[in-house]
């Protein structure tokens, strides 16, 4: 089992930013690829970033691309996204979720699906005022 836990987010206006960091405690953290998804009143979860458990790739939907950035840190178990330049579009509940994933091949097949992936934190809201 992993447990995941989201925080860091909070109303902002359009072009601010927000930093959303996932705790990640129970197995090995560094076996785990680790991704961002985001869900809108009405709408379907939605990809938003991921990166391999080494971190050696990193995949970002266009619509994030340039403004969005994604890191973790192994040896604290945690996983950040940084966002700026933020639009009232990007107002959604933004999830962490992890996959056991030590082929970095195999994740690049489906890094985009949230089916996919086993363990989601609880969510965090993020709003963007215009």
């Amino acid at each position: 089992q992993v447990q995941l836990v989201e925080s860091g987010g909070g109303l902002v206006q359009a072009g601010g930013s927000l930093r959303l960091s996932c705790a990640a405690s129970g197995r090995t953290f560094s076996n785990y690829a680790m991704g961002w998804f985001r869900q809108a009143p009405g709408k379907e979860r939605e990809f938003v970033t991921a990166i391999t458990w080494s971190g050696g790739s990193i995949y970002y939907s266009d619509s994030v691309k340039g403004r969005f950035t994604i890191s973790r840190d192994n040896a604290k178990n945690t996983v950040s996204l940084q966002m700026n330049n933020l639009k009232p579009e990007d107002t959604a509940v933004y999830y962490c979720a992890a996959d056991y994933s030590p082929s970095d091949r195999l994740f690049s097949t489906y890094y985009f699906n949230y089916a996919r992936y086993r363990y989601w934190g609880q969510g965090t809201q993020v709003t963007v005022s215009s």
